[in-house]
């Protein structure tokens, strides 16, 4: 019987055979609690039939977790010390790719092609290094990955700020960016105890599943999103405001600003976070005509 990775006593045992040591440049902090880990799988509703990307799969604790239980997985690691590692403690399953590259760099959709066409469904289950969490979730949603969900640990802020409400301090344009593609949900909170080296703050399992269309209908996506950012860009000021300044020509437009929120509506009073991912679908679409570049 192989035992699972994730212990404490097996992973100093395998930091000590190859003398890794942690960057903190790469946010490399490892789960050392199998329990957790099976907890993550089962919340991804991993199957047979499941193809998995991983993220960071550092020496392969999760990674072991999903190959048990998936068709196939393919894991993205950046650090090059890791690879040799990885090829000793993945060795008894021949289900696993480990692809050496940057995630960001990575073309997903071409590696989703080549190694999941015997695959039903495509999940991402990952423990996210906390320094790149976001640009790693926006670039798996904005290039529109045939993805059944994904499945993340991050850090517990940074999912609060994902599944927040209007209104709520944590709402800001990333609750809209991923709840605009995604239902979002936090599945379980996790101590920062049961990781090596201890992080200095608690992470949070998020699951986000694809809705089969955008959560509203909007003209011009990247417009959309240019107003949510520019709507929050102080949140203390005013819609109107913000609004001035993010689109182009704003001062000298301020009139046409005032109209497209008067027909959507809104009192250009009120600050960006008090309005629903459908009001600014509404300001979008009135406002675009004047200001599409």
């Amino acid at each position: 019987m192989i035992k699972d990775i994730a212990t404490p006593v097996r992973t100093k045992a395998i930091l000590e055979k190859y003398g890794f040591s942690f960057k903190k440049s790469l946010g490399q902090n490892f789960l050392i609690d199998p329990n957790v880990l099976t907890r993550i799988v089962d919340h991804a509703g991993v199957t047979e039939e499941t193809g998995v990307i991983e993220i960071g799969p550092g020496i392969g604790a999760l990674t072991e977790q999903l190959a048990k239980r998936a068709k196939k997985v393919v894991a993205f690691e950046i650090d090059q010390r890791l690879i040799p590692i990885l090829e000793d403690t993945l060795s008894p399953y021949d289900n696993v790719s480990v692809i050496h590259q940057d995630v960001l760099q990575a073309d997903v959709k071409a590696v989703m092609n080549d190694q999941f066409k015997d695959c039903k469904e495509v999940m991402v289950v990952a423990n996210l290094p906390y320094y790149v969490t976001t640009p790693i979730i926006m670039k798996l949603l904005e290039d529109q990955l045939p993805l059944k969900g994904i499945v993340v640990m991050l850090q517990k802020e940074v999912a609060d700020r994902i599944e927040a409400s209007p209104s709520s301090k944590d709402y800001g344009s990333l609750s809209i960016a991923v709840q605009y593609y995604t239902e979002a949900k936090t599945v379980m909170t996790v101590p920062r105890t049961v990781f090596m080296p201890q992080p200095n703050v608690d992470s949070a399992i998020i699951r986000l599943l694809l809705r089969n269309e955008a959560k509203v209908t909007v003209k011009d996506e990247s417009f959309f999103f240019k107003v949510v950012r520019g709507s929050f860009a102080q949140r203390r000021k005013t819609l109107l405001n913000n609004l001035q300044h993010s689109l182009q020509n704003g001062k000298e437009k301020k009139g046409v600003i005032e109209e497209a929120l008067e027909k959507a509506g809104i009192d250009g009073r009120r600050r960006g976070e008090t309005l629903s991912i459908e009001e600014f679908a509404l300001l979008s679409d009135q406002l675009i005509e004047d200001f599409k570049e």
